[in-house]
């Protein structure tokens, strides 16, 4: 997940599902059951100040947020 957030630089954001497709593969039966793991991992990773979660362009409390979401570098401003 850092890689792909890094890789995408400050500016661009990233699907989570793009890390759970690196680690099982591109079949929905193999990424799918990783999103509720990659959904806890980029939690913590935001807690941590590592990343940012976003819901329709706004930043998201990380304990309340529901549905569809981006994740990006944090920003150097």
């Amino acid at each position: 997940m850092l890689a792909i957030v890094h890789e995408r630089g400050p500016e661009r954001t990233a699907c989570p599902s793009e890390a759970a497709r690196a680690v099982a593969g591109d079949h929905p039966d193999q990424w799918g059951p990783l999103m509720q793991p990659a959904r806890r991992i980029a939690v913590s990773l935001m807690k941590q100040g590592r990343i940012v979660i976003t819901r329709k362009g706004r930043v998201v409390d990380p304990d309340e947020f529901k549905g569809v979401y981006r994740i990006s570098q944090p920003r150097c401003d």
